[in-house]
């Protein structure tokens, strides 16, 4: 995946927070090495132990607040809006990437996965901004990174144009995630008459004849869309690991359909029934973090607490928002929702499974890489005083309270 880490190569322990771990929290002291997780240390004569094996050792007083594992985004497109904040306001790319970036350690994400649309009307305008989002990210962290940053390429199927560009980035393995979008009115999150409409004249500045043209175009490319190509998109992506989701899934029979083309996970099913169909199917199903701060669905859509209360969804993802993922973990622990453990897995372990990371990312386990925040909380929100990456100490902060 390319990441020029600067790893930590000097010992670290993080010491007297509560570690929240994958089943459970413990109070207990982090001990980092070589960039890795060393040892979860439980007692005082391991900790000190570890520390007269390592007396060079940098000491991070948690001072009895959570310590979790790196918070990991499967998709966040907050990136795009970096880029273009407003319609037709371009700023340059290297600016956008390097300013997003050092935002991301303060809301404790370590591993991000940018999320670039490939498709007309819905996002950056032209192919050859999201190629040149693409081609910038992969060589900034060949050269540096302050967190892990990973491409989630989400793909317009009725973008006939854009098929030799997925194709061309899955077997460069240029990519690192890919999804399936279908934006068209009339189904999925636009099944409202009207709606999909009024968010294009929004988005991207154009009044209601131009508008009128991007439908009717839509419409007529959504008919010429081959689905054996899609599946056979999916089946390349499968070859190189590359994981792929559906979006905006809305009944049980666009589930199957995603499913054929060798989907694994479920982003933003519209409705509940959806939701279990996913995961009676075997899918992995993700919902918004900001759904669960707001209580709501901001399209009027299926509420992400209804879904995880039912089992029906096991990841969350800031969809646009990147401090709504620490601020949903705890406020579904403190709801009852979910116990911390497990509401910390769904922003941490189950993303690095579905996207095959696992191995690497996603807990507080001895051999793993040392991605770790420590969380206080202020007026009952969250909010991070220490991100590490790589057993690399990126964001501190120190407030008087």
């Amino acid at each position: 995946m390319g990441d020029h880490m600067e790893l930590n190569h000097e010992p670290m322990i993080v010491m007297n927070g509560k570690a929240v771990l994958p089943e459970q929290t413990a109070e207990a002291a982090v001990a980092l090495k070589e960039g890795r997780i060393d040892a979860v240390l439980r007692d005082a004569s391991g900790i000190r132990e570890w520390l007269r094996l390592h007396p060079d050792a940098a000491v991070i007083d948690a001072k009895q607040r959570y310590v979790l594992p790196g918070l990991i985004d499967i998709h966040c497109d907050a990136i795009e809006k970096e880029v273009q904040p407003r319609p037709n306001t371009l700023f340059p790319l290297n600016m956008a990437l390097l300013e997003f970036e050092r935002k991301l350690p303060v809301h404790g994400i370590t591993t991000m996965y940018h999320s670039l649309s490939l498709g007309v009307g819905l996002s950056l305008r032209g192919d050859h901004l999201l190629t040149g989002m693409v081609d910038h990210i992969r060589s900034y962290r060949s050269r540096r990174s302050m967190i892990r940053n990973r491409i989630h390429l989400r793909f317009e199927v009725s973008h006939l144009a854009g098929m030799p560009i997925v194709e061309q980035y899955l077997n460069e393995n240029a990519i690192d995630y890919l999804s399936f979008m279908d934006h068209s009115p009339g189904q999925g999150q636009y099944r409202e008459p009207g709606s999909f409409e009024r968010y294009v004249m929004k988005n991207q500045g154009v009044n209601s004849d131009e508008v009128r043209a991007i439908v009717d175009n839509l419409i007529l490319r959504r008919q010429q869309v081959d689905r054996k190509e899609l599946a056979r998109l999916g089946r390349l992506a499968a070859e190189r690991g590359i994981a792929v989701a559906s979006h905006d899934d809305d009944s049980a029979d666009k589930v199957e359909e995603s499913a054929s083309y060798g989907v694994s996970v479920c982003e933003f099913p519209i409705n509940l029934e959806t939701a279990k169909h996913a995961v009676k199917r075997g899918l992995r199903v993700c919902v918004g973090a900001p759904n669960v701060v707001r209580g709501v669905s901001h399209d009027k859509n299926l509420r992400a607490v209804d879904a995880i209360t039912a089992g029906a969804a096991d990841i969350l993802c800031s969809d646009y928002h990147p401090s709504s993922m620490l601020a949903a973990i705890f406020k579904l622990a403190d709801e009852g929702t979910a116990a911390l453990p497990a509401a910390v897995r769904m922003a941490t372990l189950h993303p690095a499974q579905a996207l095959g990371a696992d191995r690497e990312l996603g807990s507080i386990e001895q051999g793993k890489a040392a991605d770790l925040v420590i969380v206080d909380h202020f007026d009952n929100l969250p909010w991070v005083t220490n991100t590490i990456v790589g057993g690399r100490l990126v964001y501190t902060a120190s407030v008087r309270y």
